[in-house]
């Protein structure tokens, strides 16, 4: 009982924390949205995941971004030329850009100009840094100054080979611009000390607790109507939607399993009891959820080291009744391989992926040697407690064919650390699209590429051939069947299991406007407005 009382007391504690706080905020015109992991950096250099990337979007700005309809924009950059070969990509810049006022400039602030982005993304690449974002220009660019500032409005990225996708690349908040007096000024203390270009800026970090900054009335857009946002970091995700509910902060980003059918309905629509107080948008997410299998990390007697077993388990999984059961029909089955609906490249009829069909899965399962899953060692999965719902799922499903499988929950932060160390055979996993093109998502299983973005170490010749002639071949009929081909090869071998393609739900007070859908599901605060402080919704 005593631990029950102090667990209560905490809850209590936390969300009265929480809410008196953003009642303040609310009242100055203030975005309160939460983000359930941490954020570990406001350096550019370091964003890696979203929770990052979108406190890292208000305060920097890159050479160009995307639109909602994930078409490349200008943004610093003005305009820009790619010459006939594809090798150089020549970027005219504003002139009316400046870096947020601060004490590591003798004179306030400066103008942005070229040098600055030769710095920032030479910056990117720099070993000494190690950026998670460095892998993006590996075996791209030429060896001998890459990144060439020709006067301060003039910009010239050099590439050894064409590579089509790269200007999406340079829409990632990785290739933000960063002053480099500031690098200099706060040394690794940047993380925490941002100096960016942004639609806002840096006002205060409590690590694990919030982050505030305030609009930047000299951006070159336009100043927000927004005057600030408040991101905070509750953990737990049911006292964040309590929070929304009660009118305490403003936008919550997904699902939270135990409010599903308290605001939807079986078909993913918000109830209409509920619509006069909170809104929802959903839209199609480049994002593919999956299970990853590391055969380098499989021990001998591993059952995933036989293909025809990794067939068997995407045969046995219902994805539909996954959906309809857990997320209500939020999302789409993953039955036409890795890349997502949302893609233009994106072709079930070209590429035939997994369907529910128990009978072939336990055929492949006799052809394998194991009938009715006799013999095989059981299999242990990993994730983190958010996708506890999903993999028990799985696990129950195996159970139909004769697979054994545990299920070991870890933080995040250490099952990323896994993956990416290799250490990891079988886990939970998502990717999201850094810039819209199949060749994100491909990327992935090229053999040459570290962890991220090959988490797998899958390893095949053939798929690496056609991945290369893929990155270099403009004309999209013909790059586009060479992604789908990829993608059947992925079918075929199975380095992951197949989850479903995600949709972005995001849930926010009535009172606040201009919230836009987009594929990447990144949030343009820039845009938003608020209107005067509404009700807590009825119970």
């Amino acid at each position: 009982m005593n631990l029950m009382f102090r667990t209560l007391i905490l809850l209590i504690f936390i969300v009265f924390t929480f809410s008196c706080g953003s009642r303040q905020a609310r009242e100055h015109k203030v975005l309160r949205y939460n983000q359930s992991n941490h954020i570990t950096s406001l350096d550019p250099a370091f964003a890696k995941s979203q929770n990052n990337i979108w406190s890292v979007l208000h305060l920097f700005d890159g050479l160009v971004e995307l639109d909602d309809s994930l078409n490349v924009s200008p943004a610093i950059a003005k305009s820009w030329l790619i010459s006939e070969d594809g090798l150089d990509y020549t970027f005219y810049l504003r002139e009316d850009v400046y870096f947020h006022e601060n004490d590591c400039f003798s004179n306030g602030s400066r103008k942005v100009v070229a040098s600055d982005f030769e710095y920032s993304l030479t910056r990117l690449i720099d070993s000494k840094i190690s950026s998670p974002g460095s892998w993006l220009f590996k075996d791209k660019i030429r060896e001998k100054r890459p990144f060439e500032a020709i006067d301060d409005t003039t910009f010239v990225l050099h590439l050894t080979r064409p590579f089509i996708p790269m200007l999406g690349i340079l829409t990632m908040q990785y290739c933000a611009v960063v002053p480099q007096e500031c690098i200099t000024y706060y040394g690794s203390d940047f993380a925490q000390s941002p100096v960016g270009t942004g639609a806002f800026k840096f006002k205060k970090w409590i690590a694990n607790q919030a982050l505030f900054l305030n609009r930047n009335d000299n951006y070159y857009k336009g100043p927000s109507k927004l005057e600030g946002i408040k991101t905070s970091f509750m953990a737990d995700k049911k006292i964040a939607m309590l929070e929304l509910l009660n009118g305490n902060i403003d936008f919550v980003n997904g699902l939270e399993s135990s409010f599903i059918n308290k605001l939807l309905d079986k078909n993913g629509v918000l109830l209409p009891e509920k619509e006069n107080h909170l809104k929802l948008s959903k839209s199609p997410y480049l994002n593919s959820e999956y299970l990853g299998i590391n055969l380098e990390a499989c021990s001998p007697k591993s059952p995933l080291r036989i293909k025809e077993i990794r067939q068997a388990i995407n045969y046995a999984i219902d994805r539909k009744l996954m959906l309809t059961a857990l997320r209500n029909n939020v999302g789409q089955p993953a039955d036409s391989g890795f890349v997502p609906t949302g893609l233009p490249s994106h072709d079930k009829e070209s590429v035939p992926g997994y369907e529910y069909n128990l009978q072939k899965a336990k055929t492949l399962l006799l052809e394998a040697g194991y009938p009715n899953g006799k013999g095989l060692e059981a299999i242990a999965l990993y994730t983190n407690k958010d996708y506890l719902d999903i993999t028990t799922f799985v696990a129950r499903q195996l159970q139909k064919i004769g697979l054994l499988v545990t299920i070991e929950v870890l933080e995040s932060a250490i099952l990323r650390d896994g993956m990416r160390k290799g250490s990891i055979p079988f886990f939970r996993a998502s990717w999201i699209a850094d810039y819209p093109d199949a060749e994100s998502f491909l990327c992935m299983y090229y053999s040459k590429n570290p962890a991220p973005p090959n988490y797998t170490r899958f390893s095949d010749d053939n798929f690496d051939n056609l991945y290369e002639q893929s990155i270099k071949e403009t004309d999209i009929t013909k790059r586009y069947k060479l992604y789908q081909t990829m993608d059947r090869i992925l079918v075929d071998e199975a380095p992951v299991i197949f989850l479903f393609y995600d949709e972005a739900s995001r849930f926010h007070s009535s009172q606040l406007k201009g919230v836009s859908e987009n594929g990447l599901n990144l949030l343009k605060a820039w845009q938003l407005e608020l209107d005067d402080i509404s009700p807590s919704l009825p119970n």
